[in-house]
């Protein structure tokens, strides 16, 4: 086996176990719309809060309708084209949020005041490619429904919103709508923040790892994963070493 083959083997398998590259960092998008049909003065009828990869992204409300960009990512691509598509999207789904409102009755109880509906809207993105897209719905903090927007599947988790999703199912431009916006906007959204996300990311400070107290031991069984990663590599490089040399041996024969 030919010195250079060996040494690009082994080239890819460092290029494999770099972090992002073999497990395709899953990163995620997700808009937590709150739209009540009434609101009081000095309460807004849409609130809605955004997070990337779980940090803040930013904030919204009908009242002011504005958006307030949060943590360093929101402050880092709050000047971008995708930013403005976004943030001058949420009012607009708010609004059609709160035209589907007076349909939503999960018939459990009796409600004390306006109904309050929360739509979770995510999306998730790996190499690029949109893997995971969907709504979750609730009314006054009761789960109702949730679409798969990747197949457009509905499951029912309150049995009193059997109604809802058989007339939003047959809704065809409204089934399209949720579709497209978890699918569509939403993916295009996140692919646009993520070169801006892993500048942040670089520039934020690294914290030195902690060292154990005396009263908190790490178990000894857990190795850091840069020793794990040192290991692996060891491991991976003497099965090449073994491989060579029985090939070697063969062709000697």
């Amino acid at each position: 086996v030919p010195l250079t083959h060996m040494t690009g083997l082994l080239l890819l398998t460092l290029f494999l176990l770099e972090p992002g590259k073999t497990m395709g960092y899953a990163h995620s998008l997700c808009l937590d719309f709150a739209v009540t049909s009434q609101s009081r003065p000095g309460q807004p009828w849409c609130e809605v809060q955004g997070s990337m990869d779980t940090k803040p992204l930013l904030q919204y409300d009908s009242d002011s309708n504005q958006v307030t960009a949060s943590d360093s990512l929101g402050k880092k691509v709050n000047g971008t084209k995708a930013w403005s598509d976004l943030t001058g999207t949420l009012g607009g789904v708010g609004r059609d949020l709160r035209t589907v409102l007076p349909d939503i009755q999960l018939g459990t109880e009796e409600a004390r005041g306006p109904p309050r509906l929360q739509a979770k809207l995510c999306c998730q993105l790996e190499a690029e490619r949109v893997t995971a897209a969907s709504w979750h719905f609730s009314l006054d903090g009761q789960t109702a429904l949730l679409l798969d927007a990747m197949d457009m599947n509905w499951t029912v988790v309150n049995p009193g919103a059997t109604g809802i999703k058989e007339q939003w199912q047959k809704d065809q431009d409204l089934a399209e709508y949720f579709r497209k916006l978890a699918v569509g906007d939403c993916g295009h959204w996140l692919r646009e923040f993520l070169g801006h996300w892993e500048n942040v990311l670089e520039q934020e400070p690294t914290e030195p790892p902690l060292e154990p107290s005396d009263n908190q031991q790490l178990p000894a069984w857990i190795i850091p994963r840069s020793g794990l990663t040192v290991i692996v590599v060891l491991v991976l490089v003497i099965i090449v070493l073994i491989i060579v040399v029985v090939i070697r041996r063969c062709d000697r024969r």
